[in-house]
C-alpha cells in the first residue's frame, strides 16, 4: 500500500490491504489480530508485522505485506551481491547504496 499519510481510514486500510477492521481487531478471512490500543494504520501495521517505509523526498509512505509468521525481510537493505556485468567486469550492488534501485529477477522455468 502506497500513500502520502499514515492517517488512513479503516475502510481504506481494508480495501488496500485486505485486513478489515472489526471490534475484535484486524481480520482477514478466519484470522483476527487484536488491536488492543484501537485502530490506527501505524498500530495495525505494527501488530500485523507490516514494514513501514517513508520516502521524505516524495512524501510517500509504503506499508508492506503482513508477516504474522515473522518471515518477512526486516529491512529493505539488500545484501552485497557481486555479479559480472555485460562486459564481464565485477559489479557490486553496494555501489548503488543510497540510490533507489529496482531489482528485476527472471527465471526460465
Amino acid at each position: 500500500m502506497i500513500t502520502n499519510t499514515l492517517d488512513i481510514s479503516a475502510e481504506d486500510f481494508a480495501s488496500d490491504t485486505g485486513w478489515e477492521i472489526k471490534p475484535e481487531g484486524a481480520c482477514k478471512g478466519e484470522v483476527c489480530v487484536p488491536l488492543p490500543d484501537g485502530y490506527s494504520a501505524a498500530h495495525a501495521a505494527e501488530r500485523l508485522g507490516m514494514a513501514i517505509v517513508t520516502d521524505e523526498t516524495s512524501g510517500l509512505v509504503s506499508l508492506g505485506p503482513e508477516s504474522l509468521s515473522g518471515r518477512a525481510l526486516v529491512t529493505a537493505q539488500a545484501p552485497d551481491v557481486v555479479l559480472p556485468d555485460l562486459d564481464g567486469n565485477e559489479f557490486r550492488l553496494s555501489s548503488l547504496r543510497g540510490k533507489k534501485v529496482v531489482v528485476v529477477a527472471w527465471a526460465p522455468y
